[in-house]
């Protein structure tokens, strides 16, 4: 049992790191929808991811199989598993970019006056990602431990700090804009990293976390700097 312990943490630890990414691509979506309806999807989208995991696990033998290959492309190895992460990496390239267009441009300009999302639409979006971070996270639970009970228990705990934390970092991105053009394009570099990785060409996480991590504290740093400049200036005014 204590044996166990570290590999449990060890294991959360990953889960809540990989759920950091649908944190941030439902808190996005959510923000398109009525401000009484957002709490009700991000809860719902995060409620899915756990059930997705834990039905995965249901099938671990099957998850597994997805790992073997279907076909060869220019010497490169095709799995089920990696055609997955390439339509997951494709669709959060293509959602991303549409999100810093719309937020860039249409907005700045005014031709964005209003939020638009059907509930259904954006769920179904979320769905599909919850899909992709589900087989990606399941597959490296394996690699890490053997026991079916470490898995489910690592999920059921990372699910509930992630719906802890959902509410918080989405008001934080709801309140700072540049903040929000910063996890879209964190959330192109997750696309970036899927597609590699479905090609078997991998970059460590930890280089892609560490990045983003750095620019989010340059990001506050600068937050802080210039909102003291700007008082001043307008106090002289």
């Amino acid at each position: 049992m204590i044996d166990a312990i570290i590999p449990l943490l060890s294991l959360i630890a990953l889960e809540v790191i990989l759920g950091i990414d649908n944190i941030i691509f439902i808190s996005i979506l959510a923000d398109k929808l009525p401000e009484n309806q957002r709490d009700k999807l991000r809860y719902i989208g995060i409620g899915l991811a756990m059930v997705l995991r834990l039905a995965l696990l249901a099938f671990i033998s099957w998850i597994l199989k997805l790992d073997s290959t279907l076909f060869n492309i220019f010497d490169i190895d095709i799995s089920g598993k990696g055609l997955i992460l390439l339509g997951g990496g494709i669709f959060l390239i293509y959602k991303s970019t549409k999100e810093i267009y719309h937020k860039a441009e249409l907005e700045e300009n005014g031709e964005l006056a209003t939020k638009t999302g059907s509930f259904m639409r954006l769920l179904t979006e979320i769905i599909i990602l919850d899909l992709v971070f589900s087989i990606d996270s399941i597959i490296t639970a394996v690699g890490m431990v053997k026991e079916l009970w470490v898995m489910y228990t690592s999920v059921i705990v990372a699910v509930i700090i992630m719906l802890i934390a959902s509410k918080p970092i989405a008001h934080f991105i709801q309140k700072h804009p540049s903040f929000k053009i910063l996890a879209l394009c964190f959330l192109m570099m997750i696309g970036v990293s899927l597609i590699a990785e479905g090609l078997h060409f991998e970059i460590p996480k930890g280089y892609i976390y560490f990045s983003m991590a750095f620019a989010f504290i340059v990001d506050i740093i600068q937050m802080k700097t210039v909102k003291p400049t700007i008082k001043s200036k307008t106090k002289e005014v």
